[in-house]
C-alpha cells in the first residue's frame, strides 16, 4: 500500500458521504434518483446483463456456529464466471466451499454457490463485498452484516466433583540469564569502578614518586626497607634483595646504565674503570664497602645465607653511605647534558600523557557500555535504541500536544501537531446540498502515522445513517486494492455525550516502494451532530510499537464542542 492510496481513502470517506452513491444523505428524493442513475451507469457502463446477488440464512449465530452463505449468478450459456476463493471473507473464516449448482432456464443459467462461515469471537461482524468474474465484467455483491453471540452456560446444572488432592511436581529449574546478568553485572561494574579509581590513586602516588630524583628515589626507598620490618619476620632474602636493588637502581641511572642486570664482579669493575677515568670521583674503600655488601646480598639471595641483625644493619648504613659518597663523587653536568636531559624528560612526559588519554578513553568507553548493557537489560534494546537514535511516533508521543478545533460543525481533538486543511472544491451538485466540505490532515501516509478530521455541514436537515457510512468503509478500501479487510464496529459515545459509531479493524495493501505487504490497523470515529457530520479516521503501521498508544489518546480526545 502506498501512502498515496491511504490518502485516497480517507477522500473518499468524506466526499462520497454526500455524492449519488449515498443517497441517504441527499436532501430531496429528485436530487436522490438523479444522482443514483448517474453512479449506476458510471460503474456498470451499460455492460453485460448478467445478475449477481448474496444471502445468507442466518444475520445471528453462537460462537462457532455455521452460516451459509449462498451466491447466486444468472448469465448466459457462453460466459465463463468465476467465484471467489480462498479467505475472502475476513473477519469470518470460510470452513467449506461447495462444489457450483447448475441449472437451466430457457437460454440463461443458474449458477448457485454456497460456503460455510464462521467465526470464534462474539461481537458485530461485517462480511465484505465478494467480487465475481463474469467473462471480462467485475461484479460486487452487497456486504452483509452478522451478529455472533457468546453462549451461555448455566453453572447451576454442572455436575460438580471434589476437589483434587495436592500432586508433588518435581521443581524445574528455569534458567534466567537476564537476572542473572543483571546480579552479577551490577556488583562488578561497582567493583571495577573501585578498583579502577584505587589503581588510579597508586598509579599517581608512583608517578609521583618517579618524577623525584634518583638520589631521593634511593634514600626513600632506604626508608621503605626500615618501615617494612623484614628483619624482624626474618626475611633476609627480600631484605638483601631490596637492598641490592636499591644500589644498583641509584648508579644504574646515576653512573652506569647496565646496572641492574650487570653481576657484582662485573659492577665493580665498571665503577673501578669509571674511577680510573675521572668520571667518578669516588675513594676505593667505598666501592669495596659496596662490594662486601652486594656479596653478601647475593650470598642470602642465591644461598640462603642469613646475616645477623646487626650485621644486616650495618650493611643498610654502608648501602645509605654509597649513596650519599656518590652524589658526591658525580661531576656537575655539563649545559649539554642539561639540555639533553630535559629533552628527555620532556618526551618521558610526552609519552606518559598520551598513555593518560589512551587509558581514559578505554575506561570511559567501558563506562558508557557497561552503562547501555543495563539499561538494554532493564528498559529493553528497544526503548534504548529509539531514545539514543530516535524514533518518528515515539517522539510524536513525548512532544507538547496542542488541542484545537477543526471545521464546522466544529471537532475538538487533540494530536501532536496542528492539522493542515486540505483544498478541497464542491461540485455545483454538492454545493446545493452541502454549506461546507472540511478535511484536516496531518502527516504523510509515507510515514507511520496519519491523522483525518472531516466535517460536513448541510443546506437542510439532513438526516445522516451512520450503519450505511459503516457499510461503505470496506468497499472504498476494496476499490484501493486492500485485501483482507476486517472490520468491526461498536457504538461509541466521548465524554461529553457525543453519540456515534466506532469502526476499527485492520487491512493488508502492498506497499509499492518496497514491494511487501504492509499491515495496518484504522480506527474510525463516525457522527451526526449539530445537523451535520463528522469523522475522525486513523491509519498506522501495526509493527509501529509506539502508534496505538498515540491513536488510542487522539481518539480519546475527540469531543463535539456543542454535543450535550
Amino acid at each position: 500500500m502506498t501512502n498515496y492510496k491511504l490518502r485516497s481513502i480517507h477522500m473518499r470517506f468524506s466526499i462520497p458521504l454526500f455524492s449519488a452513491s449515498r443517497p441517504w444523505l441527499c436532501a430531496n428524493k429528485n436530487e436522490v434518483g438523479k444522482f443514483f442513475l448517474v453512479f449506476f451507469f458510471l460503474i456498470i457502463g451499460f455492460k453485460g446483463s448478467a445478475q449477481v446477488s448474496a444471502t445468507i440464512d442466518s444475520t445471528t449465530i453462537d460462537i462457532g456456529d455455521e452460516i451459509r452463505y449462498r451466491m447466486q449468478v444468472e448469465v448466459d450459456s457462453t460466459q465463463i464466471v468465476v467465484f471467489p476463493e480462498g479467505q475472502t471473507f475476513t473477519p469470518l473464516e470460510v470452513i467449506e466451499s461447495q462444489k457450483i449448482d447448475t441449472s437451466r432456464n430457457g437460454k440463461r443459467f443458474n449458477l448457485v454457490k454456497e460456503y460455510g462461515l464462521t467465526q470464534f469471537d462474539s461481537g458485530h461482524y461485517t462480511i465484505p463485498r465478494q467480487k465475481v468474474m463474469v467473462g471480462d465484467q467485475v461484479f460486487f455483491t452487497d456486504s452483509l452484516k452478522v451478529e455472533v453471540r457468546d453462549v451461555l452456560v448455566d453453572t447451576t446444572k454442572q455436575k460438580m466433583y471434589e476437589i483434587k488432592p495436592l500432586v508433588d511436581v518435581d521443581a524445574k529449574f528455569t534458567f534466567n540469564w537476564k537476572k542473572w546478568l543483571l546480579w552479577i553485572g551490577i556488583p562488578l561494574l561497582l567493583l571495577g569502578v573501585i578498583a579502577f579509581f584505587v589503581f588510579r590513586r597508586k598509579k599517581r602516588a608512583a608517578n609521583k614518586e618517579d618524577e623525584l630524583p634518583a638520589y631521593e628515589r634511593a634514600i626513600l626507598a632506604l626508608q621503605r626497607i626500615d618501615e617494612s620490618h623484614l628483619l624482624e619476620k626474618d626475611s633476609h632474602k627480600e631484605y638483601y634483595s631490596q637492598l641490592s636493588d636499591t644500589a644498583r637502581k641509584y648508579i644504574d641511572e646515576e653512573v652506569y646504565d647496565h646496572a641492574m642486570e650487570s653481576t657484582t664482579d662485573e659492577l665493580i669493575a665498571r665503577l673501578d674503570e669509571e674511577i680510573k677515568s675521572g668520571s667518578l670521583n669516588l675513594d676505593k674503600n667505598t666501592v669495596e664497602d659496596l662490594k662486601n655488601v652486594l656479596k653478601t646480598a647475593d650470598m642470602a639471595k642465591f644461598a640462603k645465607s642469613k646475616p645477623d641483625v646487626i650485621t644486616a644493619k650495618a650493611d643498610r648504613n654502608v648501602i645509605e653511605q654509597v649513596i650519599h659518597k656518590t652524589k658526591s663523587a658525580i661531576p656537575e653536568p655539563t649545559e649539554e647534558e642539561l639540555l639533553a636531559d630535559e629533552e628527555y624528560r620532556k618526551a618521558v612526559a610526552e609519552r606518559k600523557r598520551k598513555k593518560k588519554i589512551i587509558f581514559g578513553s578505554l575506561g570511559g568507553v567501558a563506562v558508557v557500555a557497561i552503562t547501555l548493557l543495563i539499561f538494554i537489560l532493564v528498559k529493553g534494546y528497544d526503548v534504548v535504541k529509539d531514545t539514543l537514535v530516535g524514533h518518528p511516533t515515539k517522539e510524536l508521543a513525548e512532544s507538547e500536544w496542542i488541542t484545537s478545533g477543526y471545521g464546522a460543525p466544529p471537532v475538538t481533538i487533540t494530536t501532536p501537531k496542528v492539522l493542515i486543511r486540505n483544498a478541497y472544491q464542491m461540485s455545483d451538485e454538492q454545493k446545493q446540498i452541502l454549506k461546507g466540505n472540511e478535511t484536516f490532515i496531518y502527516g504523510s501516509l509515507i510515514g507511520n502515522f496519519y491523522v483525518v478530521v472531516t466535517t460536513i455541514q448541510y443546506n437542510q436537515p439532513t438526516e445522516v445513517k451512520l450503519d450505511k457510512v459503516v457499510e461503505g468503509v470496506v468497499g472504498s478500501f476494496e476499490a484501493l486494492g486492500a485485501k483482507n479487510i476486517s472490520v468491526k464496529d461498536e457504538e461509541y459515545e466521548t465524554l461529553g455525550g457525543a453519540k456515534g459509531v466506532k469502526v476499527f479493524g485492520s487491512l493488508e495493501i502492498v506497499n509499492p516502494v518496497t514491494k511487501k505487504k504492509q499491515k495496518n490497523d484504522y480506527l474510525m470515529l463516525n457522527f451526526a451532530e449539530n445537523g451535520g457530520f463528522q469523522q475522525i479516521t486513523l491509519v498506522y503501521d501495526i509493527e509501529d510499537r509506539y502508534a496505538k498508544d498515540v491513536a488510542e489518546r487522539i481518539i480519546n480526545s475527540v469531543e463535539l464542542r456543542n454535543a450535550k
